[in-house]
């Protein structure tokens, strides 16, 4: 009888740090995706990750007679030597694979550059998979203890990729992930007997060691052998100066001493430029731009920002002290200066941007940060407000999106925390009894997005008690340029106290004189539209009838971007309609797009093994474990990409969400596993019964708690909103991590032979999740998903104490036998 394999040290630290490579690369591949491609396809990434680890664990299942229990710790050792191998091979490739324009990806080229991207890819996550699977299903009595090192592996990965990209850039971390993958290897060869082998991974180890830090000495110096060539649809040069962290790419590029014409996003039509400025131009993932100016310490040289409509609220509020959300390169900054309001509090998120402004580049940007007007603050800036104590005559944003993908906004997409309800409440809350809150977005056709944010002013000032929003909103619009498709830029105008009859004729006056549209103010609208929901008429009727999704985002369904309804996917109207209607719905039809191709390579991996492998192993009673897998594969994915959805924007920066949700979660789910190892499921199921019926209460209480505690403590520090995250996450990932390994035990006594099977099960409905959960949240909000992954574990629960007990009742009538 061959003699079981046992997991030793080295096996463990081996799974540890493939674990950790792995999640590292699958989260860097967003951030880089972010970049070189959209947002939309970096969500995209991780589907593909999830998917290439599914189809290394069926190889697995697939080839026994190769993947032999005596030479597991060989086989694990290779294909974690493939994985850092590939890493490097496919990142190189994908730089080489020309990305297109949004307008160019449905094309058959498009399309084919997209596939083949993510069949590069796809490649290093197989071979992750395979020595995931093997670890996992090779050890079947050390099962829990290696599942909770693999999440604890995982954990760690997504803590420290955060402070890797704080060294060094995007492409050379790739290399430090291939590192970590081939220490991994050379852990699993540590017993092993094949020499060469694990002298070959010695070497390329060394290598992919001395490759990071020569250039991340050489990032530091701002030389850069290894870049990015394609991004967005185009060739990129040189930049003078480039920095990434775990939520953005900063480029900053130009000539410093060329004078230009100004740069504005509204200027009126009446501005005739008098004199051109030095410029640099600055971009975030190559979409988001603004530029820094050198002005010669002379604010008179920047008279041309009183042109631009971004800036009209200043003419309202003179003597301010203004609030900047997005400081940027300065600019709302500079025209807070220009209007010479009282003080300017400049709030970023971005500490790079920051840098650049007040450290990198400073000399040129006029050292604003020794202005005694001015402040600046690395913080996200609704966070920030929500626990200051000090009041604002203006609260000033200027087109802040959040188009590009943060480190984990491959999971929630496009969400906004500055465009919700509760967030326009938190700032009006924080203006003086006469102050302004101002957005500038850019204008469509048809006025949704003014519309919305029409929608978004009329809540937020019911809830603060006004019974009359009309009298407090006003909307300006520039239409006389047009830029990237859009036809100008509207500024909506939220005061807390109503306008008087002195604020309405500054802005009839400063309006006609610099020709600007004005679509609603007390005394006037554009159309019937803008005047009801103003004043909140009929709001549902409209909110029904109007083409597009106008209703106002709330922090449950923050997604201010997506306009498209989804009922008209069910219309033939739909489907005649003009290019902006395919641009809203973009998001919906990648969706959809995504949720066929990852069915229907579900299906082949999953139906087309099981038809060729049935006769092989014993599928007769197994429809249960197969129900228990797939479960809690949608559970797990379902809850944790809703509350990362709502944690991220309680904890107010991207960073902090990817590292306390990620980190507390597999954390968590690691020591919940591990806990597991002794329970003896040979007699009674009644311990699995418990600790799931536990889990399934604490979710009730978990759904039920989190938004009353998440309002509770959201004006609290920062440390303090972590540590509360962190208390409501930790239970809940433990009880979660304990029904993987319970399953994989019991299944186990079933036949062994399944295990891989199962895996892969769980594999590829966690692919299909993550497409699923963020398809509900757009549609139904965050609540509904988290309670729809709920209902996923109230099936695991019901196969799983199914299938145990049949388990049981065959093991105790075999050794009656």
């Amino acid at each position: 009888m061959e003699t079981e394999p046992v997991a030793h040290r080295s096996t463990y630290a081996g799974l540890f740090l493939v674990a950790l490579a792995t999640l590292m690369y699958e989260i860097l591949l967003t951030r880089i995706f972010s970049v070189t491609m959209w947002y939309h396809f970096a969500f995209m990434a991780i589907s593909v990750a999830m998917f290439g680890m599914t189809v290394g664990a069926l190889l697995v299942y697939l080839f026994p007679q190769y993947f032999e229990p005596r030479k597991a710790n060989y086989h694990l050792g290779l294909s974690s030597l493939l994985l850092a191998i590939t890493i490097v091979f496919s990142f190189l490739t994908h730089l080489c694979i020309p990305t297109f324009a949004n307008s160019l990806i449905f094309t058959f080229v498009g399309l084919f550059s997209l596939a083949l991207t993510y069949t590069v890819i796809s490649v290093p996550f197989v071979f992750s998979g395979i020595a995931v699977c093997l670890a996992l299903t090779k050890f079947p009595r050390q099962v829990s203890r290696l599942y909770a090192v693999d999440l604890a592996g995982a954990a760690l990965g997504c803590l420290l990729l955060t402070y890797v990209l704080k060294i060094t850039d995007g492409p050379t971390t790739v290399f430090v992930v291939a590192l970590f993958a081939a220490l991994g290897a050379l852990c699993f060869l540590a017993g092993a007997e094949h020499r060469r082998l694990r002298r070959w991974t010695l070497g390329l180890s060394l290598i992919l060691g001395f490759i990071s830090v020569a250039n991340t000495a050489l990032v530091y110096q701002q030389v850069r052998i290894l870049r990015l060539l394609w991004v967005k649809g185009e060739t990129e040069g040189s930049p003078l100066w480039e920095k990434w962290n775990s939520f953005s790419r900063v480029r900053i590029w130009g000539s410093p001493g060329e004078y230009q014409d100004p740069f504005g996003w509204g200027f009126s039509e009446t501005y005739k430029p008098k004199n051109r400025v030095k410029q640099l131009h600055l971009n975030i993932d190559a979409n988001a731009y603004t530029v820094l100016t050198d002005y010669g310490r002379k604010l008179e040289n920047l008279d041309y920002l009183r042109y631009d409509i971004t800036n009209f609220a200043h003419y309202l509020r003179p003597n301010a002290n203004v609030y900047v959300i997005g400081v940027g390169g300065g600019r709302d900054v500079l025209s807070a200066l220009v209007f010479n309001q009282k003080s300017v509090t400049g709030v970023e998120i971005n500490d790079d941007i920051i840098g650049a402004l007040t450290d990198d580049f400073s000399d040129y940007t006029g050292h604003l940060e020794r202005n005694p007007k001015v402040r600046f603050v690395n913080d996200e800036a609704r966070s920030y407000i929500a626990r200051s104590k000090e009041e604002y005559d203006i609260i000033q944003s200027s087109l802040i999106d959040t188009w590009a993908a943060t480190a984990s906004g491959a999971f929630v997409f496009t969400e906004s925390s500055l465009y919700t309800i509760e967030a326009w409440k938190i700032f009006l809350e924080h203006l003086s009894p006469d102050g302004v809150l101002t957005f500038s977005r850019w204008l469509s056709g048809n006025h949704n997005a003014n519309y919305r944010l029409v929608a978004m002013a009329n809540a937020a000032l019911t809830q603060i008690g006004v019974k009359n929003p009309r009298d407090h909103i006003i909307i300006v619009a520039q239409r006389s340029q047009e830029r990237a498709g859009e036809s100008g830029i509207g500024s909506i105008m939220v005061s807390r106290s109503p306008f008087t009859s002195a604020h309405l004729d500054t802005v009839e006056a400063v309006a006609a004189r610099l020709k600007y549209q004005i679509q609603i103010s007390p005394r006037e609208a554009l159309d019937p539209t803008f005047a009801a929901i103003a004043e909140g008429r009929n709001l549902e009727k409209i909110f029904d009838e109007f083409p597009d999704n106008i209703f106002p985002p709330t922090d449950n369904i923050p997604f201010f971007f997506f306009f498209f309804k989804v009922r008209h996917l069910f219309e033939a109207e739909f489907w005649k309609g003009g290019p902006f209607r395919t641009t809203i719905a973009l998001p919906i039809v990648i969706l959809i797009a995504l949720m066929v191709i990852v069915l229907s390579l579900t299906c082949l991996c999953i139906i087309g093994p099981l038809l060729l492998t049935n006769k092989k192993v014993p599928m007769k009673g197994s429809l249960p474990l197969f129900l228990f897998f797939g479960s809690i594969g949608f559970g797990f994915m379902m809850i944790e990409i809703s509350q990362m959805q709502r944690l991220i924007m309680f904890l107010g920066h991207p960073t902090y969400g990817l590292s306390v949700v990620l980190f507390a979660l597999l954390l968590s789910s690691g020591l919940g596993s591990y806990t597991t190892e002794r329970i003896n499921l040979a007699g009674s199921m009644r311990s699995v019964v418990i600790r799931l019926g536990c889990l399934l209460g604490l979710l009730v209480l978990f759904g039920l708690l989190t938004p009353p505690i998440v309002t509770a403590f959201r004006e609290s520090t920062t440390l303090m909103r972590i540590i509360v995250a962190v208390a409501i996450l930790f239970p809940l990932g433990m009880f979660m991590g304990m029904a993987f390994p319970l399953g994989m035990r019991i299944a186990n006594l079933k036949s062994a032979t399944l295990s891989p099977w199962l895996w892969g099960i769980n594999g590829a409905t966690s692919v299909c999740a993550s497409v699923l959960a963020m398809t509900i949240a757009l549609i139904a909000g965050i609540s509904t998903t988290f309670w729809v992954g709920f209902l996923f574990y109230v099936l695991a629960f019901t196969t799983l104490t199914l299938a145990g007990r049949r388990v049981v009742q065959n093991l105790a009538q075999s050794k009656a036998a």
